[in-house]
């Protein structure tokens, strides 16, 4: 027997406590950061799309957080983070990120994906 939606929303934490939650939101401070330094080619176009993509994607953790099948919302979530890793990447070999930033994002990148996929494996 499933349990009532107050049941529910009592042992429902708020998606600012989630730890994924907060390592996306540090991810996008990062970004909003370094975007600054692009030149103008590429920060209205690659650099939007980041942080449109990381604001979408925290949106999607929130939307997992609210649902009783969360499935589907964090499969979305770890497409999100793979595009948002793909762009980092094109940005550092068209020289727009120095190594040692790329480092650094990537290390806040990595532990996004890393917190979405323990959790979508823990609903399994």
């Amino acid at each position: 027997m499933g349990r009532s939606p107050i049941e529910f929303f009592l042992k429902m934490k708020l998606h600012s406590d989630l730890p994924v939650y907060k390592s996306c939101y540090d991810l996008l401070l990062e970004i909003f950061l370094f975007t600054k330094e692009f030149t103008r080619e590429y920060k209205y176009t690659v650099g939007e799309s980041l942080k449109k993509e990381t604001i979408d994607l925290l949106t999607l953790i929130f939307r997992a957080n609210s649902r009783s099948d969360k499935n589907a919302v964090l499969q979305q979530a770890r497409e999100s983070i793979e595009v948002i890793r793909l762009l980092i990447r094109l940005m550092k070999d068209l020289k727009q990120i120095n190594l040692k930033r790329f480092v650094t994002i990537n290390q806040k990148v990595e532990a996004v994906s890393k917190q979405l996929t323990g959790w979508q494996k823990s609903q399994k």
